[in-house]
């Protein structure tokens, strides 16, 4: 299995945890990270992480999340057809930060885009037959696709 997460997702960790949905998705987010340790997953990183990754202005969590992006093993880099890809994807309401992810998912073939992004969940699915990858939340990911609920 092949995913794309979403840079919410690498942040979750780090974000309050006194409240409960942060913290099951915090937990769900390190047992990926562990079934990509042990090869069972593909976790795919790229370009796009990595630059909104270091506009964080807190530098412990860039920096720690740098290091959980080292648990990835594709990297998707910039190129021409991304970019153009990406602003395809915009023009169905999706933003431009959000379009690039979703594109570099896409371009890696991944299976899954996942995220904590409500919002960008349901425009995915309403986008559905647009969009080249299917976009999940965190939550419906773990519990359809891992445990096969």
């Amino acid at each position: 299995m092949r995913i794309y997460l979403d840079l919410c997702i690498y942040n979750r960790p780090f974000d309050d945890q006194h409240q409960p949905r942060i913290v099951i998705e915090t937990m769900e987010f390190l047992f990926l990270l562990s079934k990509a340790i042990d090869k069972e997953i593909t976790i795919i990183n790229s370009f796009v992480l990595e630059d909104e990754n270091s506009k964080t202005p807190f530098i412990d969590r860039k920096d720690k999340i740098y290091d959980l992006l080292e648990v990835t093993s594709e990297y998707v880099s910039y190129s021409e057809e991304l970019e153009n890809r990406a602003k395809e994807i915009e023009k169905f309401g999706i933003m431009a930060m959000d379009a690039l992810h979703i594109a570099c998912a896409e371009m890696a073939k991944a299976d899954f885009f996942v995220t904590c992004d409500d919002l960008l969940v349901r425009k995915g699915k309403t986008n559905k037959k647009n969009i080249n990858v299917r976009i999940m939340s965190l939550m419906e990911f773990i519990t359809r696709e891992v445990f096969k609920v």
